[in-house]
């Protein structure tokens, strides 16, 4: 192979490495961003539509009433997170390590989450939240872990 070859396949694993870094703090951002809305934004426009459309589906096909579209979010958003992180770590450690590392940073994200969300109007600690938080990114990190188990067996 020759020398030309070579740097432009380290130059794209740079980037490819940069990427789901990027990736990876661009969902921080966004989980920052819906902690940081009060009570009163989060009822209304896009965000509270779809959130009673859930919760109208859930209590007329399942008969579940309350909020779980609130519990689904957080488990969606972290499920993002730790599949995110474990994309991220997995060229800089090995799979089993990422796959802890990924659980364990995403899970104290969720603790920052929810401790940033005390002083935004409205809003609360709740530890059943970063449980939830905890469980989506377990199961983000797990799919994630499988999934590149698999690719690497099938290439």
């Amino acid at each position: 192979m020759d020398v030309g070859r070579q740097d432009r396949e380290a130059e794209a694993s740079l980037g490819r490495k940069a990427l789901r870094w990027v990736l990876v703090a661009a969902m921080a951002a966004f989980i920052f961003y819906m902690s940081s809305r009060t009570a009163g934004e989060l009822n209304t426009g896009f965000f509270s539509q779809v959130k009673h459309m859930l919760n109208a589906w859930l209590l007329s096909s399942f008969g579940i009433a309350g909020d779980p579209a609130s519990t689904i979010a957080h488990f969606c958003e972290y499920l993002l997170l730790g599949a995110l992180l474990m994309n991220a770590l997995r060229s800089h450690m090995p799979l089993k390590r990422a796959l802890v590392v990924a659980i364990v940073c995403a899970s104290a994200y969720g603790v920052t989450d929810e401790i940033h969300q005390i002083f935004v109007e409205g809003r609360y600690c709740d530890v059943f939240d970063w449980l939830t938080d905890t469980a989506g990114a377990t199961f983000g990190a797990a799919l994630g872990a499988v999934l590149m188990k698999l690719n690497k067996n099938l290439t």
